[in-house]
Parts: structure tokens; sequence; C-alpha cells
């Protein structure tokens, strides 16, 4: 699977907002963005980005529903 990618966060006060591919897609505030600010210096950003705004696995959702196996009988 490919590593995430298109992810960007700006801080603006005490909340941080994280954006995919231009468009917001969280804001962490208080606790949450204090801990995304010190973990986004010892871990990859873009992967972490993806866990918080749960856009984590991307791929082979659209393709597994069409699966025999997963059909509805």
């Amino acid at each position: 699977m490919p590593n995430p990618d298109g992810f960007a966060y700006i801080v603006q006060g005490e909340q941080v907002v994280i954006s995919h591919h231009g468009r917001n897609a969280t804001t962490l505030r208080g606790r949450r963005a204090r801990v995304f600010l010190e973990d986004v210096e010892s871990e990859d950003p873009q992967e972490l980005m993806a866990r918080l705004t749960s856009n984590y696995r991307r791929g082979n959702e659209r393709h597994a529903r069409n699966h025999p196996r997963n059909q509805r009988r």
C-alpha cells in the first residue's frame, strides 16, 4: 500500500487544523493538539495525520466490496 500523502497542518492559536489535498479534514484542540505537535516531530507527519483523520486505509476497500465473498446472498 502506498504511503499517505497530501496532508498538511497549520497551527491557529491553540488549535491545529489538518487538511488533505487542500480540504479541511479535522481540527485538533487542547490536549490532542499539544500531543500532535509533540508527535509530529518524531513520527512520519503524513502517516500521523492520516491516522488522526481516519484516512489511514484507502485503496482496496472499494475493490473488496465487489469481491464475491463479500456479496450478500
